[in-house]
């Protein structure tokens, strides 16, 4: 009896009488994973409301008498006239480490079948991007290992670089490459032993994608040993559109949490153009007010928000960085489309990918007049900058003359030299796809063309002269492969032993 009575006095004890207020609102219609809820007088844009079954929406349209919320997930099990709570939480997902080498979905959770994600902290997915006094400036390289780009359209960490074309130009096989690229790079630094050394660790969000697509990307990545330093981060087609919305900002969330603590990332947003399409779809639901194109009238702010989160911040504030590679896909080459323009504003750069060269079996298919990178030489290594100085203007030069030489008129010597040389540049920048090349073999090749060493190689053999001479680098000349790394500048007992080297490699070719 005694003990009864001392738990009933312990339950009493422990009786907590304060009232917890809590804003609940009924839903009035459900359609199309959008909710329109009423009596949710204290819900702030952006904010998570929970639904019976634990299902989350986030509340995006504020009206006088409604709440219009867009749910993540599925939404099959809600109905008219069930509850809604304000949580009063922003949406957040988890971030760290732990993500790294798995597929997670837009709010962060697993869907590789590994178990659950290790993550002790997570991230708002929206928040306000770094300003100006917290940046620094964009001056360390970050290697794509595709020689067009880094020779002619340098990225620096910290910058937003635009990947743009029609569709099967070879846009993702630029941004996978680069990633790819990143991890070559993390495993020789890290095996370095130097202190110094920061590597590059990648988010793939891939949006509105087929998920044989996805699976395509994620056996690339595994084969190239790249899984271990990558997040993928997928809203496939089959998702619904809030799930398409959400996954750039969880991605750049999770990168902002390698960038906060010191260290650098690199995102790709695979492709910004379904991401729109996407929260058009939402918008219409949701009854606003459609404008060109019938996209919302805040469109453009929907990927200045995401994109402007790439930063290089200075020591201050981390020392860290995220570097953008957004991917926009044009329809028959338009670049004066409204989110095309919209997105080329936002960036320091692109790289635009003409149909008409993939086609002519020029890749990458990367348009040197229309590509740009508005960082330039600040983000290369000296060697770099000393050997593909002119290459640009060459090529530019080169593809303004093919037009006119094709009219079959007779052309001076000079002209004749000029179409000759581009030839040759352009068969020199054909690269296979997923085989990025390291920045000291770039720059042993390209020193060949800047010193006239292929000018005697026939035009059909210059693309096996390439691989013959990385070869021949790799193979027997190691050690000046390294010398360039280290050095990052052609001194002139470098530029001495690439000839030496160069003249013992010519007679084993011819």
């Amino acid at each position: 009896m005694s003990s009864v009575i001392e738990q009933i006095e312990q339950q009493i004890a422990n009786l907590q009488t304060k009232t917890v207020q809590s804003n609940i609102g009924k839903i009035v219609t459900i359609a199309d994973g959008v909710a329109k809820i009423e009596g949710l007088s204290e819900a702030m844009y952006n904010e998570m409301i929970e639904f019976p079954g634990g299902t989350i929406g986030i509340a995006l349209n504020l009206e006088e008498d409604a709440v219009g919320v867009v749910i993540l997930g599925e939404s099959t099990h809600l109905k008219a006239g069930d509850e809604a709570k304000c949580t009063g939480k922003l949406l957040s997902v988890p971030v760290g480490k732990g993500l790294l080498g798995r597929v997670v979905n837009a709010l962060g959770a697993p869907v590789d079948g590994k178990g659950p994600v290790e993550s002790s902290e997570s991230y708002p997915v929206e928040k306000i991007a770094p300003g100006i006094i917290e940046r620094k400036s964009v001056d360390q390289p970050l290697a794509t290992g595709i020689m067009a780009i880094d020779s002619m359209i340098p990225i620096g960490r910290g910058q937003r670089e635009l990947i743009i074309g029609d569709r099967g130009t070879g846009k993702t096989t630029i941004a996978i490459d680069t990633i790819i690229n990143q991890a070559k790079i993390n495993e020789v630094g890290l095996a370095s032993g130097d202190e110094s050394f920061r590597p590059v660790y990648s988010i793939y969000v891939a949006v509105g994608q087929k998920n044989s697509n996805i699976a395509r990307t994620l056996g690339v990545l595994e084969e190239a040993g790249a899984l271990k330093y990558t997040i993928i981060v997928t809203a496939g087609a089959s998702d619904a559109a809030a799930d398409q919305y959400l996954a750039p900002y969880s991605g750049v969330a999770m990168a902002e949490w390698f960038m906060s603590n010191g260290m650098d990332a690199l995102i790709v947003y695979d492709d910004l153009s379904k991401h729109a399409a996407a929260y058009r779809q939402m918008s219409l639901v949701l009854k606003r007010p459609s404008g060109r194109e019938a996209y919302p009238g805040d469109v453009f702010y929907l990927h200045s928000r995401l994109l402007e989160r790439s930063a290089r911040v200075n020591e201050d504030n981390g020392n860290g960085s995220i570097t953008a590679l957004p991917i926009i896909e044009t329809l028959a080459g338009d670049l004066s489309a409204y989110i095309p323009t919209n997105v080329i504003s936002i960036t320091d750069g692109q790289i635009f990918l003409e149909t008409d060269l993939f086609n002519q079996g020029i890749r990458p298919a990367v348009s040197v007049g229309l590509s740009v990178s508005r960082v330039g030489s600040a983000a290369q290594i000296k060697a770099t900058k000393q050997v593909a100085g002119k290459i640009k203007l060459e090529l530019a030069q080169f593809r303004e003359l093919a037009a006119f030489a094709q009219f079959g008129s007779d052309l001076d010597a000079k002209t004749k030299a000029q179409l000759d040389r581009g030839s040759r540049i352009v068969e020199l920048f054909k690269q296979p796809a997923f085989n990025p090349l390291p920045i000291e073999e770039q720059v042993a090749v390209l020193w060949g063309i800047q010193n006239n060493y292929y000018d005697d190689i026939d035009v059909s053999r210059i693309v096996p002269a390439a691989a013959s001479i990385r070869e021949f680098f790799t193979t027997r000349k190691e050690v000046l492969l390294v010398s360039i790394r280290e050095k990052a500048k052609i001194d002139d007992e470098l530029g001495a032993e690439l000839k030496k080297a160069y003249d013992e490699w010519k007679p084993s070719f011819a």
